[in-house]
């Protein structure tokens, strides 16, 4: 697997890049539920039920923008990343977490505890190659 080694900087990007794209789409998925895309965009959704308003109200900007600064490797993909990893910790936590169904397998909370650690990893590393941040400090 010493191949793998050489490539590192590619599949971190890729992670990144493809983490910061389905959470952008996750985030649209609950405006989708309050019917504000008219179905223009209701074949990429999937339909998780209604969230409460003040779910979509603080969650549908942080996971859009987010998500967005993320996939492109924006100068702030750190605090990005941090924000996001902190949402989506708390979501696991009010959404979730049962003592009845502690495990993340068992009570629905994978993708949220998976994106809480794999945007806290990304807020260590940063952006990394193949983004924004790294065209533009080439070009300084």
């Amino acid at each position: 697997m010493k191949f793998m080694i050489k490539m590192e900087g590619q599949a971190y990007a890729l992670l990144r890049i493809v983490s910061g794209f389905m959470l952008i789409f996750h985030g649209l998925s609950k405006l989708e539920s309050y019917e504000l895309f008219n179905a223009s965009l209701s074949f990429l959704m999937v339909d998780h039920g209604r969230p409460p308003l003040f779910v979509v109200l603080l969650g549908v900007p942080i996971e859009v923008i987010g998500g967005i600064l993320i996939m492109i490797g924006h100068r702030y993909t750190r605090e990005s990343a941090f924000i996001c990893s902190g949402f989506t910790a708390v979501a696991y936590w009010i959404a979730h977490f049962s003592i009845e169904k502690i495990l993340p397998y068992a009570n629905g909370g994978e993708l949220a505890a998976l994106y809480a650690f794999v945007f806290l990893f990304i807020a260590a590393k940063g952006a990394g190659m193949l983004s924004l941040d790294a065209r533009t400090s080439a070009t300084r």
